[in-house]
């Protein structure tokens, strides 16, 4: 097989792990595998190919991930489930660090994780959503 064919299926495979995570996994490879394709075309010495490949893919890593993490996460959509944080609710069932209780916010109950325990009955404020759950932490009360 000729050395150009090897580097399209590398990016071919690459680009289709891409995008199966959706992640940006492998998408700097992808990159530095089309620049070493293009050279192979021109030069026959697979290590100045690997190296592109290698030495390219790398600081696109580098230079652009921080970049493209900040620009995606910037541009998710909240939804207005993210209002209940900061709610408060009643607890309807035991919490405890190992185990996952209930809480009854805005009339919807949820399934509830805390750090500490939290007996039923009591009052909890909702931290952060994870998923369907959310972490909660018992109200201190007024003295």
């Amino acid at each position: 097989m000729e050395q150009w064919a090897s580097w399209l299926v590398l990016v071919i495979l690459l680009a289709m792990i891409e995008l199966m995570t959706v992640n940006l996994a492998t998408i700097w490879f992808v990159v530095s595998g089309i620049a070493a394709l293009i050279i192979s075309i021109f030069i026959d010495n697979y290590t100045i190919q690997f190296a592109v490949f290698v030495i390219g893919g790398v600081i696109l890593l580098i230079t652009t991930k921080p970049f493209l993490t900040k620009y995606l996460q910037s541009h998710k959509e909240k939804t207005n489930i993210d209002r209940i944080i900061g709610m408060t609710g009643k607890v309807t069932e035991k919490i405890t660090k190992n185990e996952n209780g209930a809480i009854k916010i805005d009339g919807k109950e949820w399934t509830a994780f805390a750090d500490h325990t939290i007996n039923k009955n009591e009052i909890a404020k909702v931290l952060e959503i994870k998923g369907v759950k959310v972490k909660v932490e018992k109200v201190k009360e007024e003295e």
